[in-house]
């Protein structure tokens, strides 16, 4: 169990991520065509390129890809963050370095819309996190396929990434201490963080699940509460259950639904999240009460895989 708050980074500002946001994620999925079809259907993602042995990658049109399909059983690929705090990448693969871990130079082929600084050529690193998850950072890309439609159409962007692991209190000083994230929030019992990169409240979550290697859920931000009534009954009307949720959670702030891929990938749409100003004052982690009415303000009720706690 891990309940700490004292991490280095939060005490210090040194190695802080203060620009750094979630880029993609790539899933292996037993049907990369149906997956595809659902992604585009639902969430209006579109194939970019196609990648070896019969995976598709998919964005929103121009501008840097979204999501990585390949084929495979059922499972997380990678995740991936766009880090435009200065001199960002460079920084982290020496405390990555420092700390122990093995970082490798992440292939250019994920660097597919780069925005170089000036003076500088794009780049990006990988790594792994301590369960095993592959983790990648790059320097900041070209993102035009945001923002150019109305969140009644399709999310405006993919926002936030949720791990489950084993082992909170290891994944938890890794992304603090090594890779320079900020709690913001954590259930009582040590068994939930959030973990912020830049303003909003949570970029990446971890919940202590028992299981490690997969992604809780990740999550698709929308504008604003009128969304969702659109888009709960556009997902009944394409046959896919609203599996939790209309709702508000505690940490966080935001408004949800959930909903599920083929793959069985759990999809929240978000609006609303609670904004941190790091530049402006600091802040004391918050520790909430793991029961259901944290993660629900509006009445408790879980999803179907929550024993206690929740997701967000």
């Amino acid at each position: 169990m891990s309940t700490r708050t004292d991490f280095p980074a939060d005490r210090t500002g040194e190695g802080r991520l203060r620009r750094t946001a979630t880029s993609h994620i790539g899933f292996r999925v037993p049907d990369v065509d149906g997956a595809a079809a659902f992604y585009s259907r639902i969430l209006g993602l579109v194939p970019q390129a196609d990648l070896p042995d019969g995976g598709c990658r998919m964005g929103w049109g121009a501008g840097h890809h979204v999501l990585d399909l390949l084929p495979g059983p059922a499972g997380l690929d990678h995740i991936a963050f766009e880090v435009a705090d200065e001199h960002g990448i460079a920084t982290l693969e020496k405390r990555l370095r420092d700390a122990g871990h093995e970082v490798g130079e992440l292939d250019a082929s994920y660097l597919d819309a780069p925005l170089p600084a000036a003076g500088c050529a794009p780049r990006g690193i990988v790594c792994a996190d301590p369960d095993g998850n592959t983790v990648q950072f790059h320097t900041g890309v070209r993102r035009e396929g945001e923002h150019q439609a109305g969140p009644a159409l399709r999310p405006v962007k993919y926002q936030h990434v949720t791990l489950a692991t084993a082992d909170l209190a290891s994944m938890v000083d890794f992304y603090t201490v090594v890779v320079g994230f900020q709690v913001s929030d954590q259930l009582a019992d040590g068994s939930f963080t959030w973990l912020r990169s830049n303003r909003d409240h949570h970029t990446l979550a971890i919940v202590r699940t028992g299981q490690q290697g997969r992604v809780d859920h990740y999550s698709y931000d929308l504008s604003e509460w009128e969304d969702f009534k659109g888009w709960c009954d556009r997902l009944t009307a394409e046959g896919v259950d609203v599996v939790w949720g209309p709702g508000r959670h505690g940490p966080g702030n935001n408004l949800f639904i959930f909903f599920d891929d083929p793959a069985g990938n759990h999809i929240e749409l978000s609006a609303e999240m609670e904004r941190f100003h790091d530049d402006r004052v600091f802040y004391t982690p918050r520790q909430w009460e793991p029961t259901p009415h944290s993660v629900n303000l509006w009445g408790g009720q879980l999803a179907s895989w929550r024993r206690v706690g929740g997701a967000s």
